[in-house]
């Protein structure tokens, strides 16, 4: 097999600077959401600014830096503690559905492409999932978009493994939660290849020496594969 080299990917309103197939690497860890989901947080940035009536600006700023979010990925509060958290931070009276609904809005689809590409690489690699995730997109997820694509109602038999991070009681971008799924499976970082559509966590996993590709774009993962 050929190692190749980097260069620049050109595409329809898009560039990104990647490694292209580097036949060192043996195993693969994707993100879920923006690299094998199709996400769009900024959709329920703005139904959470039409639910709560606030400036979308306000509702930005409170997703970046309300402790609640990140709680909530970590698994240190529940979807109930959750909810209410949202109700707090953006004064709102919403019921629960409405919340789910809004925080679920981000959740586009799943190409059935991608799940034909995940089913293909695990004859040839060990590929992993380690998402940021919650209780109410996960379930989401496995009752709403999985089973009209797949007709399957967990992406656990596409992957050898997956990590959520909510159950992990870690996320990314933290060296701990990288360290965990190598040490679990006993990979080396030189042999591994992360995909994330997050730079700050494709550096979290560059910085022990994990080979990355940051994913500006859904189309990348099929095209670097092909």
């Amino acid at each position: 097999m050929k190692k190749w080299c980097n260069v620049t990917y050109l595409g329809p309103n898009r560039q990104n600077t990647f490694v292209l197939k580097d036949s060192s690497v043996k195993n693969l860890i994707f993100d879920l959401g923006g690299v094998i989901l199709d996400l769009s947080v900024d959709t329920t940035l703005q139904a959470v600014a039409k639910l709560s009536g606030l400036d979308k600006n306000e509702v930005v700023h409170h997703f970046v830096n309300a402790q609640g979010f990140m709680q909530f990925e970590k698994g240190l509060i529940d979807e109930h503690a959750f909810r209410d958290f949202v109700r707090e931070t953006y004064n709102v009276t919403a019921t629960d559905a409405q919340i789910d609904h809004a925080w679920n809005a981000m959740l586009l689809g799943l190409p059935i492409a991608k799940l034909h590409l995940l089913t293909r690489l695990m004859s040839t690699h060990q590929t992993f999932l380690l998402s940021n995730t919650n209780t109410i997109h996960l379930r989401f997820i496995n009752e709403n978009i999985l089973p009209p694509v797949a007709g399957v109602t967990s992406l656990d038999g596409y992957f050898h493994k997956s990590y959520y991070s909510h159950l992990m009681k870690k996320r990314k971008p933290d060296a701990e939660i990288f360290q965990q799924v190598l040490e679990e499976n006993n990979l080396k970082a030189e042999e591994t290849l992360f995909l994330d559509d997050n730079k700050a966590n494709i550096e979290g996993a560059a910085a022990l020496g994990i080979k990355t590709l940051l994913v500006t774009h859904p189309d990348i993962v099929t095209e670097y594969f092909r």
